[in-house]
Order: structure tokens, then C-alpha cells, then sequence
């Protein structure tokens, strides 16, 4: 199963395009109407300033309507009173009218208002007000937009002024069509944009999701593979999934071969003890029967029956022991004399086969913080090792020694030997080389008593070599966890 397709408004690559999309959108509307407000505000202060300046020159210039007797008098007035370095900026549009006090037009040198003029009155109404305010205000004169002040003269009348605004208003209607079409274009281009950079960005994660579908579906070895273009936090996230399918992938191995260890162990134990219970079993019926009449048969059907039963107690305590060692146990910690240990056990062994040649190393005291029982189990286990299989005539070699801030005990004979095969299995539980005597559990208790000292166990051999175990533990112990 895969998702590498399937993408839309709700996937993180249409989010992220929207986003940036929306907050470019957002962006362009706020600087348009910013621009466009303050275009207006500039170009109506322009026209406000014109008029305001031809008011107070006006005003000031203590004129009557009879001294204004004409419009191109007015117009000579205003050449009059206006500076000529700013008439060049002055608006040609800008209509003029002569009201009275109450506001009605009049007539100026025998001519009748014009149409303008009595609607800039009309809209006006009373030019008190208007000279009173310190500003224009917006008229309309026939549906177009004007700005108009008004100038009080000498004799009481007062001279009307409106400049239009329609040009202002379109320019500023153009700047915004202009302003909105480039910004469609580029949120189309950021749109198209930030599709291809994200779509390039993603494929890590992308490859992340694949290789996820894959180790469901059952292939653990799949990994993240890495991207030349991968950002910083994607490369950390592909490293940080790698080992965690690499701790995965190894949790599962394990639990595999656990699992497998588990029922090849399950296995070997029923079968040994299988093997003295059936014994014991044949002996009883033997006896029920009626078909052990001679009492020497019968004595030896009961040593038999004796044998079988230690062989299986024996098992069972070794089976109890690997038990305890696998749940990790307290062990009592003492300074132990591991030297006096290996004497002990080299006196043990010469007692059981007098003929055996034994060389000891261990002179002196030699000291380390252990378990002494733990300890004495591993020196009873190597030494019964080479007794079991091992000719009763073939040498032996115990000895021990402080190298390095450790301590290593080695036991070495001269017997056969082993081939590299059973060597590398020689601590598997039940493992018996050649199906030879013993429960094949001495060397894997071996193993379990030394880790939980927290120390090490090797061994090295050959065929026709013989067989060397080296115990190696730090000189103070510690539990393994």
C-alpha cells in the first residue's frame, strides 16, 4: 500500500501552498489599500491646499462682488492674489460662482448664473458654514465629485470655489485594478512555486512513508534512504527512524531467536527428563508384574531406579539454577580468595582421579569482590566438564591471575578437542558434543553465573588442541542489569 499520490487541501503540501498563498493574499490587499489610501490622502491634500490658498487670498484681499465684475475679472483676481510659481499646478476645471449671504447666486456683469454655477450654490447651501470650516467639503455637481470652499468679500457676498476630483478617483480605481492584477499573477506564481518546492521538500518523508508500508507488509531491512535536498529536521528525523527500525528490527531478531531458543529448550528438557522417568517407569512395572522374582535383579532394578532418579534431580536443580540466573538474582558479594578456590578444586579432582596429572597456578591469595557460591559452581562445573569428557590420564590446567584490573581463571586440558561447530555452541543449553555423557547444561550455567558477575567467558580449542575455558571478572564484580 502506498500514499505517494494521494494529495489534496487537506495534505500537508496543499496546507502549506494555501498557507503561504493566503498570508501573500492577505500581504498584497494590506499594501494595496495602504498605497491606495495614501495616494488619495495625498492627492486630495493637494486640492484641498490649492483652494484653501485661493480662499484666504481671496479673503484677504478686501475685494466687493462689484470689484469682481467679470469672470475673467475674477480671473485676473485670482492671477492677482495666487503666486505664480504655484499656478501651474492649479486645476483648469476648478469652477467658480458669486452667491450672497443667503446663498443664491448672482449676476455678474449683466450675465445670468450658469448651470454649474447655480448647482455649486444648490450643493453649497450656506456659504457661512463653509467658510467658517477650516476645510473643503465634497459636493456633487452633476454626478461628479468636487471639493468647494467658500471666501467672504468686503461687502458680505461670497465667491464659491470647487475643484474636481473625478481624475483623482479614477487614477485611483486604475492603481487598484493594477495593483489587484499583479498580485493575482504572483499569488498564481507563489502558488506554483511553493507546489514544486514543497513537493521536492516532501519526498523524504515521502520515502519515510513507503518504508514504513514496507516493514508493516513484513520487511524489516527496508530503511529511510537519504536526500541530497533533505533540510536539517527531515535529516534528523530519517536518522532517528533509521535506528529506531534498526533497534526494532533487532528487538524482533531477538525475540525470534528467543522465541526459537525457547522451544528447542522446551524440547531438550522434556526429553531428558523423559529419558529417566521412563526408566523408572519400566523398572515399577517390571516389579508390578511379578517379573522381578531374583532378588539380585531386583536389587539392581532398584540402584537403576536410585541412578535415574539423582540423574533427574540433578537436572532439575541445574534447570532451577538457569531459572534463578536468568532472573537476574541478588548475589551476595564478599571479597573471596578465588586462588584458595582453585586449589580446592585442583584437590577435588586429584582425589576423584588419582591418575590424573593436575598443574595448579594460583599461589598466594588473590582477592575479588564476588559470590563465593556462584564461584565455587563455576570451578565445579569446569573441573566436572573435563572429568566427564575428557580420558582420566589426560592433563589439566588450573590457574588464575590479576591482569589489568581484572581477574582471569582459566582451565585448560589436553584432550580431544573440539571442531569450530561445537565450539561456537558449547554454552547452548543441552548441548552435548557427540551426544555424550552429562545434561549439557554445565557450561551454559557456567556462562550465566560469570554475566551476572558481570564478567566474560571464552573458550578456545582445536581438534586434537584440547579445550581451554578462561572466566575473565573485574576485580570488583559488578551485576549485570
Amino acid at each position: 500500500m502506498t500514499f505517494r499520490h494521494r494529495h489534496g487541501i487537506h495534505s500537508l503540501r496543499g496546507k502549506l501552498t494555501l498557507a503561504n498563498v493566503v498570508l501573500l493574499a492577505i500581504g498584497i490587499v494590506a499594501a494595496t489599500a495602504v498605497s491606495v489610501m495614501g495616494m488619495r490622502y495625498y492627492l486630495l491634500d493637494q486640492i484641498d491646499t490649492e483652494l484653501i490658498k485661493t480662499r484666504d487670498s481671496l479673503g484677504g484681499s478686501q475685494l466687493t462682488l462689484r470689484q469682481i465684475d467679470s469672470l475673467s475679472a475674477m480671473s485676473f483676481v485670482r492671477d492677482r492674489v495666487v503666486p505664480e510659481d504655484q499656478d501651474e499646478d492649479r486645476a483648469t476645471e476648478t469652477v467658480f460662482a458669486a452667491v450672497d449671504s443667503r446663498g443664491k447666486p448672482v449676476e455678474i456683469l449683466g450675465f445670468a448664473p450658469t448651470r454649474t454655477q447655480r448647482a455649486l450654490a444648490k450643493a453649497v447651501g450656506d456659504p457661512r458654514t463653509l467658510d467658517a470650516d477650516s476645510g473643503p467639503h465634497d459636493v456633487t455637481l452633476d454626478g461628479s465629485a468636487y471639493r468647494a470652499t467658500a471666501a467672504r468679500l468686503a461687502d458680505g457676498s461670497y465667491a464659491l470655489m470647487a475643484a474636481p476630483t473625478d481624475v483623482l478617483h479614477q487614477g485611483v480605481a486604475k492603481a487598484v485594478r493594477l495593483d489587484l492584477a499583479i498580485g493575482s499573477l504572483l499569488l498564481a506564481l507563489l502558488a506554483c512555486l511553493t507546489m514544486f518546492s514543497v513537493r521536492r521538500r516532501m519526498r523524504p518523508l515521502e520515502d519515510m512513508v513507503e518504508t514504513s508500508s514496507a516493514i508493516a507488509e513484513g520487511d524489516l531491512t527496508r530503511r529511510v534512504p537519504s536526500s541530497r535536498e533533505a533540510t536539517l529536521e527531515v535529516e534528523q528525523l530519517r536518522v532517528a527512524l533509521n535506528s529506531m527500525l534498526h533497534q526494532v528490527e533487532s528487538a524482533y531478531r531477538t525475540r525470534e531467536r528467543s522465541a526459537a531458543q525457547l522451544r528447542s529448550f522446551v524440547a531438550d528438557a522434556s526429553h531428558e527428563l523423559r529419558t529417566p522417568l521412563s526408566a523408572i517407569r519400566g523398572y515399577l512395572q517390571l516389579y508390578d508384574k511379578g517379573m522381578l522374582s531374583d532378588p539380585d535383579e531386583r536389587r539392581r532394578a532398584w540402584a537403576r531406579v536410585l541412578a535415574e532418579t539423582d540423574r533427574m534431580g540433578r537436572l532439575v536443580d541445574e534447570l532451577l539454577t538457569l531459572a534463578r540466573l536468568d532472573q537476574q538474582p541478588e548475589l551476595r558479594f564478599r571479597n573471596v580468595d578465588l586462588s584458595r578456590l582453585v586449589r580446592e578444586a585442583a584437590e577435588d579432582l586429584r582425589v576423584q582421579q588419582p591418575d590424573r596429572p593436575v598443574e595448579i597456578a594460583a599461589e598466594g591469595a588473590l582477592l575479588v569482590q564476588a559470590d563465593e557460591s556462584g564461584l565455587r559452581q563455576v570451578l565445579g562445573n569446569l573441573v566436572g566438564n573435563v572429568r566427564t569428557h575428557t580420558p582420566a590420564d589426560v592433563p589439566v590446567r588450573l590457574g588464575v591471575e590479576r591482569e589489568d584490573g581484572v581477574v582471569r581463571l582459566c582451565v585448560a586440558d589436553e584432550g580431544p578437542g573440539l571442531p569450530a561447530d561445537d565450539a561456537a555452541r558449547v554454552f547452548d543449553r543441552f548441548f552435548r558434543t557427540g551426544g555424550g555423557a552429562g545434561s549439557g547444561l554445565g557450561l551454559a550455567i557456567v556462562q550465566g553465573v560469570v554475566r551476572a558477575h558481570g564478567g566474560d567467558v571464552a573458550v578456545r580449542t582445536a581438534p586434537g588442541e584440547g579445550l581451554a575455558v578462561t572466566v575473565t571478572l573485574p576485580a570488583r564484580a559488578v551485576v549485570r542489569s
